[in-house]
């Protein structure tokens, strides 16, 4: 997974420490749900929509449509935001530790032959939405609520005792 220039510019200053990024999950889908574009992730082969970091001052869903072009090869058109949920603390290999506040976008395929177009994924696919392949929890809530047309973003609170 490539790392994008202004992390590793505060990794220079901050080590391994703990960063807050902000990221982007993108659920492509065609025009009528029945088919969702999955890619499978080349560092641990899992299932996942197209995800990635937030350039700084870049739009959220612009970035969506940047990664999807970027991972995949696929021109797609933001539809809605579907949720905003607090990802991590994920730990990589090298000891760098970040903390994400992802916001997942429901976008529409447009064009381009889908491919893994920039090496961090070793497969792309187009998945009916009736028989998806096993992904984590996070995924499968997100696309779920895409696939159901649900309004509105939603709000995940991990927390057992709400605010207050």
């Amino acid at each position: 997974m490539a790392t994008p220039d202004f992390v590793l510019h505060l990794r220079s200053h901050v080590g391994n420490e703990l960063l807050w990024l902000p990221g982007v999950t993108a659920v492509i889908t065609d025009e009528d749900l029945t088919r969702v574009l999955l890619v499978r992730r080349a560092d641990n082969g899992q299932w996942t929509p197209v995800t990635g970091i937030i350039d700084p001052g870049e739009e959220p869903a612009y970035a969506g449509a940047r990664e999807a072009w970027e991972e995949a090869s696929v021109r797609v058109r933001p539809h809605r935001l579907v949720s905003t949920e607090v990802v991590g603390p994920v730990e990589y290999e090298n000891g760098d530790r970040s903390l994400y506040l992802d916001l997942s976008f429901h976008m529409i395929y447009e064009s381009g032959d889908p491919y893994p177009a920039d090496g961090e994924n070793s497969e792309v696919a187009w998945f009916d939405a009736g028989s998806l392949p096993a992904m984590n929890a996070r995924f499968t809530q997100v696309v779920g609520r895409v696939l159901a047309g649900e309004d509105g973003a939603a709000v995940f609170d991990k927390s057992t005792d709400g605010i207050g």
